[in-house]
């Protein structure tokens, strides 16, 4: 088991529900106090209450610094103190940048790239205090090493984070702050059990390992980088696809 987890203090954004959730749960899982934080307050809570153990709920739009700051505040209060900052809250509406209005690219640059800076921002100055400063970003595949049709905004967010992520582990590395991030490929969630299961097996065919990714393989891998054990790596990613970026072309999978 991974050293120094139990106890530490959690903060996930975009944690109600899809990979945010996976990830609390995982930290809950090993004795983690967590602070889930979602836009919906309701969503919160039932998620937190799903998930149990010292988990606690608030609400925040994090592309908003007041609610940042409140959000951190939060999580003080609760627990006396930051660790641990996983940086999930993400949004992917789909628009061709033909039809794409100015605003809807800011909407989601706003949660995406700006949220992660607000939210680390906002709990750095316990971050700093902490024995075992950690911040895990959520970005993705898409934009860092794929693109798809409709997610140029999303593609430029989640490449955009791991420019972000570079610097700031320079920057953080002399408060022995770690700056990490994870991948994530094609991965189960609520909204694509929505689309069926032929679309699932569909989207299966491309990726090595033959299925979709669950939120706890990547709740996994946010774990590690959060682990004493991983404290000499930052500024690093994880790609957490099952091999979905590798083959050249789909028949180089059954080949």
């Amino acid at each position: 088991m991974l050293q120094s987890i139990a106890g530490r203090s959690v903060v996930v954004t975009g944690a109600s529900k899809g990979i945010g959730k996976g990830i609390a749960r995982i930290f809950a899982r090993h004795g983690a106090r967590v602070l889930m934080v979602s836009r919906t307050l309701t969503e919160a809570r039932a998620a937190a209450q799903e998930i149990g153990g010292e988990t606690q709920a608030f609400a925040a739009d994090v592309s908003d610094w007041s609610a940042c700051q409140a959000m951190a505040a939060a999580a003080v209060s609760a627990f006396g103190g930051i660790d641990i900052l996983c940086a999930n809250a993400g949004i992917y509406p789909q628009a061709h940048i033909e039809q794409m209005e100015p605003g809807e690219w800011d909407t989601v640059l706003g949660t995406n790239l700006r949220g992660g800076f607000l939210s680390l921002k906002a709990c750095l100055p316990w971050l700093k205090q902490s024995t075992q400063g950690r911040v895990i970003l959520t970005s993705s595949i898409t934009g860092p090493v794929t693109g798809f049709p409709g997610w140029s905004h999303y593609a430029a967010s989640k490449a955009g984070q791991l420019g972000f992520m570079r610097t700031a582990s320079i920057e953080l590395a002399h408060y022995g702050i770690t700056v990490n991030a994870v991948l994530p490929g094609n991965i189960a969630t609520e909204g694509l059990a929505d689309l069926g299961e032929e679309y699932r097996q569909s989207m299966a065919v491309s990726i090595p390992l033959k299925r979709l990714g669950s939120v706890e393989d990547v709740g996994n891998a946010v774990l590690f980088f959060a682990s004493h054990e991983a404290g000499y790596i930052t500024g690093q990613t994880i790609v957490v696809d099952g091999g979905q970026t590798l083959p050249e072309t789909l028949a180089a999978i059954d080949a």
